[in-house]
């Protein structure tokens, strides 16, 4: 097998190294701990002009065209330089599962602004026993006639106090199985009743309590399937995983 890189994953990795070296040096990295923000929006706006948010997307939606591998020759730049801010909640825990899963309207409407770099995604998970397991979520979704109400308390959920768009993983039926009645609403993170608190953390990143109270979203927010999500959780923390490790 050749694991050797291939003509344009080594452009790739050159040209990220030395940006990076250029453009994200130590200082930045502890200026943006500091930082109410946690990144650099002057910076997000150069990596978008150098298509880097669009790599894995398709042309259509003004993506690179690239694959989850060549992917991670560039993740792999950004963990070695400490880059700050939301490339991974936006590009990966938000951006792959609306391609994945998501309806025409709502690729057409979101990918193309995380590619130009004009969008913030991220989603929300965790909650109080802080496991990555089916029973563990209790936030719940009730449906409201054509819309759906969101209650409940997620934690550690990455750069929420910076995202337009939220993922929220939600309980819609109560079930023996814990693995069913899950669905994932893609929320506008400006929607009234939610709160988001950035939380003090030993690496100084922006994890986030994300507090969603009665927030009403409409039944075309869904992505996916309602109360077959789990397994589309699964494959995001699979994707996370698969690009932490990079």
């Amino acid at each position: 097998m050749d694991l050797a890189f291939s003509e344009e994953q080594e452009m790739l990795w050159k040209s990220a190294r030395d940006f990076l070296a250029d453009k994200c040096p130590k200082t930045l990295v502890r200026e943006m701990e500091a930082d109410e923000k946690g990144y650099s929006p002057e910076l997000w706006t150069e990596m978008a002009e150098l298509g880097w948010m669009g790599l894995p997307f398709p042309e259509k939606y003004d993506g690179g065209g690239m694959s989850l591998l060549d992917l991670t020759v560039l993740l792999e730049e950004m963990g070695r330089a400490c880059l700050p801010g939301p490339f991974l909640s936006t590009v990966v825990l938000g951006g792959l599962p609306i391609l994945e899963w998501g309806t025409e309207d709502q690729k057409q409407n979101i990918i193309p602004k995380i590619c130009n770099g004009g969008a913030i995604l991220t989603t929300a998970i965790t909650e109080a026993s802080a496991r990555y397991d089916a029973i563990s979520i209790q936030t719940t979704a009730t449906p409201d006639g054509d819309d759906y109400l969101i209650s409940g308390t997620k934690l550690f959920v990455p750069d929420a106090n910076i995202a337009d768009w939220i993922i929220c993983v939600a309980r819609t039926a109560q079930s023996a199985n814990s693995q069913e009645g899950i669905t994932l609403f893609l929320v506008d993170a400006k929607t009234p009743g939610i709160s988001t608190t950035v939380l003090s953390t030993i690496a100084g990143d922006k994890q986030c309590e994300v507090v969603f109270d009665k927030v009403k979203v409409a039944k075309t927010s869904i992505l996916g399937k309602v109360d077959q999500g789990w397994e589309m959780v699964k494959k995001i923390m699979e994707w996370a995983a698969l690009c932490r490790s990079a």
